[in-house]
Parts: C-alpha cells; sequence; structure tokens
C-alpha cells in the first residue's frame, strides 16, 4: 500500500488541488509513490481546526500518515476588531493550539514527518481592492489583516516549531525575498497565484528531501511498464502482489 501524506490547512491547503495548486504539484510528483490527501478547511483558524484532529487522525490506525502539513495561521492573525474579528485568534493561543496538532500527530504516530508552514505575507492595498471590487461602496476602509500582525504569528510558528523538534518553512519571509511579491505571488492580498503555488510546491518539496521522503527515492507501488515482459507478465508482479 501506498503510503499518504495529509495536507492539513485553511483555504491555502483547501485551493491547493486546483490548477497549478502546490497540492495538485506534490500529488504529481509523488504519483504512484504516495497519496497526498487534501484536508483543507476554507476560512478555519487553529482554534476550530482542533475539533477536527480526533475526526482526521484517530488514534491507533493501522496506517498513519508518514507525512502532514500544517498551515495555518492566515485567519488566525486577521485584526481584532477588524472585519474578520470572528477568526482572530490571539498569538499565544495560536501556538499553544499548533503545539496541541503537533503532539496529537506525534502521538498517532513517533515517525510522522511534520511540517509548519507559516501564514504567507500580507498585501494590504491588495486586500483593500480586493474588498473594493467585492463589496464596492460597502467596503471598510480599515484593513482587516496586516503584514506586520501576520508576520508575529509567523515568527511564533517557526519559533514553536524549533522547540518541538519539528521542521518549519517560513513563507512569510521567503515570498518577501522577491521584488513585487505582493502581485506576483498573491492574487489577492492572501490568496496564492500560480506563482505563489510554485513557491509552497518547492519549499514543501525541499523540506520533505532533506528529511527521508524524496520521491526520486521511493519505490513505485507497482512495477513499472518497463519491467513487464509481454509473455510472461506474473514474473514482474510476484515479489509485488504474490
Amino acid at each position: 500500500m501506498r503510503p499518504n501524506i495529509v495536507l492539513f490547512g485553511d483555504s491555502i491547503t483547501q485551493e491547493s488541488f486546483r490548477s497549478g495548486g502546490w497540492g495538485a504539484s506534490l500529488a504529481d510528483a509523488y504519483s504512484r509513490k504516495a497519496d497526498v490527501v487534501l484536508r483543507g478547511y476554507g476560512g478555519y483558524n487553529t482554534r476550530w481546526a482542533l475539533f477536527l484532529l480526533h475526526h482526521l487522525f484517530p488514534l491507533g490506525l493501522t496506517k498513519p500518515p508518514v507525512a502532514t502539513t500544517i498551515f495555518f495561521g492566515a485567519n488566525d492573525a486577521a485584526l481584532a476588531g477588524g472585519t474578520s474579528e470572528r477568526q482572530h485568534v490571539p498569538v499565544e493561543e495560536y501556538k499553544e493550539n499548533l503545539r496541541k496538532i503537533v503532539r496529537h500527530l506525534k502521538e498517532c504516530s513517533p515517525t510522522m514527518l511534520i511540517v509548519l508552514i507559516t501564514p504567507p505575507p500580507i498585501d494590504e492595498e491588495g486586500r483593500m481592492e480586493y474588498a473594493r471590487e467585492t463589496y464596492g461602496e460597502k467596503a471598510l476602509t480599515l484593513p482587516e489583516r496586516t503584514n506586520e500582525t501576520t508576520g508575529v504569528y509567523a515568527k511564533g510558528c517557526v519559533e514553536l516549531a524549533r522547540e518541538l523538534g519539528v521542521r518549519s518553512i517560513n513563507l512569510w519571509s521567503k515570498m518577501q525575498e522577491t521584488d513585487g511579491w505582493q502581485k506576483k505571488y498573491l492574487r489577492d492580498g492572501l490568496h496564492l497565484t500560480a506563482e505563489g503555488n510554485a513557491v509552497v510546491f518547492e519549499e514543501v518539496v525541499k523540506v520533505f528531501k532533506e528529511a527521508w521522503l524524496d520521491a526520486s527515492e521511493m519505490p513505485y507501488d507497482f512495477p513499472h511498464h518497463s519491467e513487464i515482459d509481454g509473455k510472461n507478465p506474473e514474473k514482474a508482479f510476484q515479489q509485488k502482489c504474490l
């Protein structure tokens, strides 16, 4: 049986199986070697994600995931008092919620590769443009998210990963290394463009390779067609199937 790689997160994960999405690219990279399982929930924060843990990752699984990405924070970092206040989670609670998620996954499988991904940066003007295009005159003039505040959550995510001994990807910092990142990587100031998805894919693959989950070194689940003898096909399947 192929191993499972689970992508657990908010809308940026939920959208990742769209054309050009980082999850779809990951599924292609691990095709016939691992099954990439999408568990993305648009609008969710870490507080709400805790309610899903025992449903998505029940203890006692005979086949727990070999790897899980945890990609929350974009909604937790919504400003208190803003239009998205319902999603806001204080940064210390955010870190504690991530800690609970990681501990639960380690309880599911001590050998699971766990990767924490920070929220991406926020293009504040891009968010305001999106609000004006979506809501017209009803759009508020105050931001619902800021890049500075999101950076605090990103820092907390990376610090927690270091504390718990798990891998992390600082997407907030990585994207801002590129000039013009605001429009290059973000389509509405928050969610990813095709180029933004490519950055996430590249960073996840890099972390997987640095660990022990390099797709190029993993075996196919069943023989490659070039290994099958047309006159004696059973031979190629004896070791895998019998």
